[in-house]
């Protein structure tokens, strides 16, 4: 069965994310890591915690990492996801107090222990993981693929025009992680704004499909509120969720392409931006300084096997 550790900077986008990995029964999640991200460490560690406990997989641990970029401040999404970033409802009460190890050696640990089989599924900022790979690229270098959830794909950035959230909080880290030769596929925020995100009808349908489906709805209420706010249409888009299901599911992924990769990391303006450049785009002027970091980047999901699944799990309980 393939192994999985997730690690989370624990909003509301993420929780959903998070009970699809622990209730499939097609991947084995060895244990759950936290970094600073939409919110601080300790409220990401806390709504990890109470995930698990929603769901019934309270015998997983959830090891907190590093509470603050490699570089700079932190900046956090509570704006968009809840002080709490869970909504502010007053659902997070875990029972369980979170493990003493912390996540960057707990990473460094499964990676020795099952090289060519562990899976890393980052949902948040490459805090950790670039952590990791500096301190044993080694043993980094044996972990079978990263799925990151970050950059803007081909589509704009979510935090500035051009950058988005998860590589905004740490270009630094993220840099090092798309530079580390790890086999790495990046799932942009442009795969969950269109059809794969939750219309009014899925939001009502899945809070009364059980209590994992109300907790998953209701953890989302701030966000479906931004979105509002903001003059969007009524949904809640997932960026999470999609990548756990490109993750989980590779019957999901309709089109992909490896591309080489820079993150900008030197100017305030394009802090965090990550340029793809796709082999199969006519430019201009052709240029031979293609950088040698590859990465795959999704193009194109099945956003109604996504949500057929997504569902199915959710109800399940």
């Amino acid at each position: 069965m393939r192994k999985f550790v997730i690690d989370t900077d624990t909003g509301s986008d993420d929780a959903v994310a998070l009970m699809m990995a622990v209730l499939s029964p097609e991947v084995e999640v060895l244990g759950l890591t936290t970094v600073c991200g939409n919110v601080p460490l300790d409220k990401a560690t806390l709504n990890a915690l109470m995930t698990l406990e929603v769901c019934g997989r309270e015998e997983l641990e959830v090891y907190p990492g590093l509470d603050r970029p490699m570089c700079r401040e932190a900046v956090t999404a509570v704006n968009v996801h809840g002080d709490d970033g869970m909504g502010d409802l007053d659902l997070i009460h875990p029972k369980k107090a979170p493990a003493s190890v912390h996540a960057v050696d707990y990473i460094l640990e499964q990676a020795r222990r099952y090289p060519g089989e562990l899976e890393l599924v980052m949902l948040g900022p490459a805090t950790n993981v670039a952590t990791a790979i500096l301190r044993d690229r080694e043993a980094m270098a044996g972990i079978k693929r990263i799925w990151s959830m970050g950059t803007g794909g081909f589509g704009p950035g979510n935090t500035t025009p051009v950058a988005e959230f998860n590589v905004y909080e740490d270009a630094e880290s993220y840099r090092i992680l798309v530079e580390s030769g790890i086999p790495l596929t990046v799932i942009g925020f442009d795969m969950c704004i269109g059809e794969a995100a939750w219309n009014e009808g899925d939001l009502e349908r899945i809070s009364k499909s059980g209590a994992v489906g109300k907790f998953a709805v209701d953890c989302n209420r701030s966000l479906l509120a931004y979105n509002i706010r903001r003059g969007a249409r009524a949904m809640v888009d997932l960026p999470d969720a999609v990548a756990m299901g490109v993750a989980l599911w590779p019957e999901m992924t309709l089109e992909s392409r490896e591309c080489g990769c820079h993150c900008c990391t030197n100017d305030d303006r394009c802090y965090g931006q990550v340029i793809f450049y796709d082999p199969m785009q006519e430019l201009a002027v052709y240029t031979d300084d293609i950088p040698e970091a590859k990465v795959d980047v999704i193009l194109r999901i099945d956003e109604p096997l996504y949500k057929r699944r997504l569902e199915a799990l959710l109800g399940g309980r």
